[in-house]
């Protein structure tokens, strides 16, 4: 597998949360070349099997990435100009100057800008510039803009994912999608040695708005274990160290409450055995992940949460390890392969 172009040809899909129909088709081609089984689920979930080959029946186990990526949505046409409402957890701060794909009767590449500094009054210039006073420019005029755009199409951020020095890769959406294509590694080492577990890889839909894909797939599926594997605070200049991972030193492990214990335990015994650096990362309290939906789901699952350590997160320069992705995937491989009736044994309390 050739990770970075992998990793490059998921980062520069579309699918805004809610909308993930272009992304999920590649998601779904790539899943179907190392599992038994693939298919969109009714939201919109893409969902995998591969079997594993112990006793029926196998326990099961879900993996869970979601593929969805924040965007923006069309709330006006002025003049030939598009006003824009946030889908999902976007910054303002970061969106003067970017380049964006309007996607309207058709695809329109635009631009997002604003008033120049020269015209404000002074008391704005030095404040960050509110939501409702940016705009999308598309260079046509207003009769074609309002034939091509309607309010609710969805804008885009266009952005080609880059290749930098240090085994870095920086892009857009590369939360989640460096743990779509870290759940593909893990599926591209199971399917040569399979576990005694079937395993359930998850691409899941809406995580940025309601964790709605996580949610209903864990439901339809009811694994016995579930992962959630996200992205996590990578550590850069100005930010605290306490709550960011480095970039390069692999993994991290989610503690805390929405992570089962023992399979958190689970994990750093594998990342043991296979002498793989990994991060210790405690959460009291929500995890903000597919994890925080699956582990309530039914009765309730066990659940783990994997962090792939990224910088600059929900901005068009996401960046990630390379090596920290592919390192995930391995976790997970040698995670699994360890599974077995025991585990299940000790994921109950003995009150005896």
């Amino acid at each position: 597998m050739d990770l970075a172009a992998l990793l490059k040809k998921l980062s520069n899909a579309t699918g805004i949360s809610g909308y993930e129909e272009p992304v999920c088709e590649i998601v779904a081609e790539e899943f179907r070349r190392y599992t038994d089984e693939a298919y969109i689920n009714t939201l919109g979930s893409v969902v995998g099997l591969l079997c594993g080959q112990g006793d029926e029946p196998r326990h099961t186990i879900m993996l869970a990435a979601h593929m969805d990526e924040i965007g923006l949505m069309v709330a006006g046409v002025e003049k030939g100009f598009l006003r824009l409402e946030p889908v999902g957890g976007v910054d303002e701060r970061v969106l003067l100057g970017q380049e964006v794909m309007v996607h309207g009767r058709k695809d329109l590449p635009g631009v997002i800008g604003f008033r120049p500094p020269h015209v404000l009054p002074r008391d704005q210039r030095d404040k960050v510039i509110p939501m409702e006073a940016i705009f999308a420019d598309v260079g046509l005029p207003p009769a074609q803009v309002d034939k091509l755009v309607r309010v609710g199409d969805l804008v885009s951020l266009r952005q080609n994912a880059t290749e930098l020095k240090g085994g870095l890769l920086t892009g857009k959406a590369l939360d989640d999608r460096a743990a779509v294509a870290a759940v593909m590694v893990c599926l591209e080492t199971l399917y040569q040695r399979r576990p005694d577990w079937d395993v359930l890889p998850v691409a899941t839909v809406q995580e940025e708005t309601r964790l709605l894909g996580a949610a209903t797939s864990a439901y339809e599926l009811n694994p016995d274990v579930a992962i959630a594997i996200d992205v996590t605070f990578g550590a850069q200049n100005g930010a605290p160290e306490s709550k960011t991972f480095g970039l390069g030193k692999g993994p991290t492990i989610g503690l805390g409450p929405n992570m089962h214990p023992r399979v958190a335990q689970g994990l750093i015994d594998a990342a043991k055995r296979i002498e793989l650096s990994y991060q210790l990362e405690p959460t009291p309290g929500a995890s903000g992940t597919d994890g925080w939906a699956i582990q309530v789901a039914r009765e309730g699952i066990p659940t783990g949460v994997v962090g792939i350590p990224l910088r600059y997160m929900h901005t068009p320069v996401e960046t990630v390890a390379v090596q920290d992705v592919e390192r995930t995937g391995r976790l997970l491989a040698e995670f699994i392969c360890g599974l077995d009736e025991s585990f299940i044994a000790a994921l109950t309390y003995n009150e005896t």
